[in-house]
C-alpha cells in the first residue's frame, strides 16, 4: 500500500531574545542569524515543491549553520532526504531534531509517519503513542489516521484497532481524506466490499482521484460483481495513469 506523503506544514516560530552577558554586536548579530535561517527554510520549501532538491539542501545546510537550534530546517531537511530516498540521512535530520524538541507532537507524527513508511512499525506506533496521549496535541485525529494506516500496512495488522483509530479521526473530522482512504483499504483487506466501495465514493467526493484510490474503488466493484462500474474505472485507470503499477495488477484479473 503506498503511503500518502505531504510536505509539512513549516511553522514560522517566534524568535529568542539573545541571552544576558552579550555585547550589542554580538546580539544583533544572533538576531540576524536566526532571521537568516527562517528565511532560508522558507526558501527551501519553494525549492522543494518545483523539485529544485539540490538548491533546497544547500539553502538548508546553510539555515542549520545560521541557527542550529532552529527546529524547521532540520524537519525540512529530514522530508527532503525522504523524498531524494535517503531514509539513513532523513532519520538522522528527525533525530536531531526530536533532541531539539523531544516533546513536539507535530515532530513525532511526522516521524511515526517516516518510520512507518520505511516498515518500522513498532517505533513508528510508539511515536503516535506518545501524540495521542498528549492532550496539548490540537488535531489529534490525523495521528490517529496515521496510526490506523500505519497498523494496516504493518505484517500482522491488528483490524479492530485499526478500525477504532480511524473511526476516531473520521468523528473528529468526517472529511480527512488520509482516513477515509484507510477505511476503504481496510475494507477490502477484511473483505467488506460495500464498506471498501462507501468510503472510496466518499473520497473521491474530496480529491481528484489517483491511482492508488481507483484500485481500492476497482477491487471493490470487481468483488462485488458491479461489472459496468468495473469497468468504467478501470478505463479510467488506464486512460489515467497507463503507466502505473496498479494497471499492472490490473490486468492480471481474471475476466468479470
Amino acid at each position: 500500500m503506498t503511503y500518502i506523503n505531504k510536505l509539512p506544514v513549516i511553522l514560522l516560530i517566534s524568535l529568542l531574545s539573545a541571552c544576558a552577558g552579550q555585547t550589542p554586536k554580538e546580539q544583533k548579530k544572533e538576531k540576524t542569524d536566526k532571521q537568516g535561517a527562517v528565511i532560508n527554510v522558507q526558501l527551501a520549501a519553494g525549492y522543494i515543491q518545483r523539485g529544485e532538491w539540490e538548491v533546497a539542501k544547500n539553502k538548508l545546510e546553510k539555515a542549520i549553520k545560521l541557527d542550529k537550534e532552529y527546529v524547521p530546517a532540520y524537519t525540512t531537511m529530514a522530508v527532503l532526504m525522504s523524498m531524494i530516498n535517503k531514509p539513513l540521512e532523513a532519520e538522522n535530520y528527525y533525530l536531531e531534531a526530536l533532541d531539539l524538541a523531544p516533546k513536539n507532537p507535530e515532530l513525532q507524527n511526522n516521524y511515526g509517519t517516516f518510520l512507518c513508511k520505511n516498515g518500522k512499525y513498532k517505533e513508528a506506533f510508539e511515536q503516535f503513542e506518545k501524540v495521542i496521549n498528549n492532550a496539548f496535541y490540537d488535531t489529534p485525529e490525523v495521528a490517529h489516521a496515521n496510526y490506523g494506516y500505519c497498523l494496516l500496512q504493518s505484517s500482522k495488522p491488528d483490524y479492530k484497532k485499526t478500525e477504532e483509530h480511524l473511526r476516531f479521526a473520521l468523528k473528529a473530522n468526517p472529511k480527512l481524506v488520509s482516513a477515509l482512504l484507510a477505511m476503504a483499504e481496510l475494507g477490502i483487506d477484511t473483505r467488506q466490499y460495500l464498506m471498501a466501495r462507501a468510503y472510496t465514493q466518499r473520497y473521491h467526493a474530496l480529491v481528484k482521484a489517483n491511482a492508488h484510490s481507483l484500485w481500492v474503488q476497482i477491487q471493490a466493484e470487481y468483488a462485488l460483481g458491479d461489472k459496468e462500474y468495473f469497468l468504467q474505472l478501470s478505463k479510467k485507470l488506464i486512460k489515467r495513469f497507463p503507466q502505473s503499477e496498479e494497471v499492472a495488477l490490473l490486468m492480471k484479473l481474471p475476466a468479470l
